[in-house]
């Protein structure tokens, strides 16, 4: 079996060629391997030089070097649009995933499984990171239906029928686990060791938890504005039930007077819910706005080895 290793890279010039490296010598003996760097805009070193003189050396090294950073997910989608093999893993720039490992997932795809995700009994990410993961992991069980216990990993394989469908999609905003559940429920997990970071710090930033967040809220389901609706619902009946009871009160005691904090505090409320609404409407048009005015998910400068439409050859 070919199989392609896509990896994003940003800000990984130090670690990207002994990862290369690894994964040669820990796949290349078992599978015809296919290894797809991304340089997702690094704006921090020399990623790009790096990753091509990689991919200038060794044939089974492709380059796709995009304009700017458009973020990991998108940088997946490049890197999967470039891919040749019948089954493709999806590794961090960041060691964290040993190459030693890639082969247990790919191994788990000859099973007749669509999908395999990694699963960590330990994770080496800082606190904060893996409180961010929780939470996303708990939000995509409420939006997209994941199972509760399948955790979303960036690190998993996948078979060409999953690669074929995922490059389909050509909206701004992917969030790649979130199109995998869409076209398959045909999956399973395997254990696998995980590390701490070799080199730097982790790239994902709390402004790019939020984005992933909001991709997951816009992109994938309708339940926010379900929400919204609800709870416009909710205190609206509240509002009804202030009212009936303040014409009661004033029916029964004649003297007392109109509270304006009472008043104040209920347009508050109902202000704010109608805020809320209007914004999450305002979201999901805006997104379709800018994906019907061509925002692009990636956009490539140059690549190397990828057929005849590389934009420099060796």
């Amino acid at each position: 079996m070919k199989l392609s290793v896509v990896i994003p890279v940003y800000n990984g010039a130090r670690t990207i060629g002994a990862l290369v490296e690894g994964v040669k010598k820990e796949v290349g003996s078992r599978y015809e391997v296919e290894i797809v760097l991304v340089n997702d805009g690094s704006p921090a070193d020399n990623s790009a030089d790096v990753c091509r003189a990689l991919a200038l050396h060794d044939g089974r090294v492709r380059f796709v070097d995009l304009s700017r950073n458009f973020g990991e997910h998108n940088a997946v989608m490049a890197g999967l649009n470039y891919c040749t093999g019948e089954a493709a893993v999806i590794v961090d720039d960041d060691f964290q995933n040993p190459p030693s490992e890639i082969a247990k997932l790919a191994e788990a795809l000859r099973e007749g499984y669509d999908v395999v995700f990694s699963a960590y009994d330990v994770k080496e990410h800082p606190f904060l990171r893996n409180l961010g993961s929780r939470f996303t992991n708990l939000v995509a069980s409420l939006l997209i239906r994941k199972p509760a216990r399948l955790y979303l990993s960036s690190f998993k394989a996948i078979n060409r029928f999953i690669i074929d469908e995922l490059v389909k999609y050509r909206g701004p905003y992917p969030y790649i686990d979130g199109l995998i559940l869409r076209i398959s429920r045909n999956y399973t997990t395997v254990r696998v060791e995980h590390r701490a970071r070799a080199q730097g710090r982790s790239g994902y930033t709390v402004r790019k938890l939020v984005s992933l967040w909001l991709n997951m809220f816009t992109s994938f389901s309708v339940l926010p504005l379900r929400v919204a609706t609800l709870l416009g619902l909710l205190i609206a009946f509240a509002g009804l039930c202030a009212a009936v009871g303040a014409i009661i009160e004033k029916l029964r005691h004649p003297w007392i007077q109109a509270g304006w904090a009472s008043l104040m505090t209920a347009l508050l409320i109902v202000s704010g819910v109608q805020l809320f609404a209007i914004g999450m409407v305002g979201e999901y048009l805006g997104r379709l706005f800018l994906k019907d005015e061509g925002n692009p998910q990636f956009v490539v400068r140059r690549t190397i080895n990828c057929g005849e439409d590389a934009h420099e050859k060796p």
